[in-house]
């Protein structure tokens, strides 16, 4: 099917190579989601993620700030970077999730991969193209799904190569980007969501309901209650969250001792720490990292 005369789309169609760990990886996922699956916390990944909007809104969590999505839009995120799409109630939203990773220090061309792969660090990584500009990009997508339906014995090179020019028609338009933020939230939900991004970048620090109160202009009662009403997480629930996908991604990407972790995530003690993890993963620290993550990254459960 053909959505606004732009994109191919058909539901459920999922193309995959490999396995995730492959250096070589691809997961493309055409589907739809509602409100009543949303994800319950933010979460991260150890490769790239590409989400596109084929439906008419939703919001994009990043770091806990909030984004405005509509149809076309494309998320491009980073690995290791705390995010979650929420849907709206109603009908469920159709979108396409991308999920990649490639060898990039390739002799000769290691540097271009990454300056390729730049229109993944910016501080908004939402790209929002008009015209001309968004039928190229929209063009080469189509030309990605023919692929997928097609059976070929390079198919995965063929993927693999229409995928970079896909990346390399958004990097060379890149100027063209229109995305603003622009949030159509009231006023309440703003400031909640406010209080959200000021946990991800300072949940290192010592975080309480009465500190942030007091430093939002808030009533202890008010944002205890409009906290968990918005985000369907108590405050404190939220802060302990982030501190742990933080520890999560640390455990699975750096050599740092344990402890160190506990300390770096904000924790005031490591049997603190333990407890925690414990509690949101059904596992410890260390069997976490032995197991490389496994289930226990999925096992969230808004608590309290």
């Amino acid at each position: 099917m053909l959505l606004n005369d732009l994109v191919l789309y058909e539901r459920e169609h999922i193309t995959e190579i490999n396995e995730q760990g492959n250096p070589f990886y691809y997961f493309i996922d055409y589907d739809e989601r509602s409100y009543n699956i949303n994800m319950e916390f933010q979460h991260f990944h150890q490769f790239y993620e590409l989400c596109i909007l084929l439906d008419n809104a939703a919001d994009h969590l990043i770091e806990g700030d909030i984004y405005d999505l509509q149809f076309g839009d494309i998320v491009a995120l980073r690995p290791s970077l705390l995010h979650k799409t929420q849907y709206p109630h109603g009908s469920a939203k159709k979108r396409i999730i991308i999920n990649f990773t490639f060898p990039m220090d390739v002799p000769g061309i290691a540097e271009d991969y990454r300056t390729l792969l730049s229109i993944f660090d910016k501080p908004i990584p939402i790209y929002r193209f008009e015209g001309k500009y968004k039928t190229e990009i929209f063009e080469i997508l189509n030309d990605i799904f023919r692929l997928t339906k097609t059976k070929s014995s390079i198919g995965n090179l063929l993927i693999h190569t229409k995928f970079v020019e896909f990346l390399t028609k958004i990097y060379q338009n890149r100027e063209q980007n229109v995305y603003v933020v622009h949030s159509s939230k009231d006023n309440l939900t703003s400031k909640i969501y406010s209080i959200t991004s000021y946990i991800h970048e300072h949940y290192t620090e010592d975080l309480s309901l009465e500190f942030l109160a007091k430093y939002f202009y808030i009533s202890t009662y008010y944002l205890s209650h409009q906290f968990k009403k918005i985000t369907g997480f108590t405050l404190n629930s939220y802060i302990q969250m982030t501190r742990i996908r933080n520890a999560q991604q640390l455990l699975l990407s750096t050599d740092m001792k344990i402890t160190e972790i506990s300390d770096a995530c904000g924790f005031s003690s490591f049997s603190q720490f333990n407890r925690t993890f414990n509690k949101y993963c059904n596992t410890s620290p260390s069997k976490f990292k032995s197991n490389k993550g496994g289930k226990a990254m999925l096992s969230y459960a808004r608590s309290e």
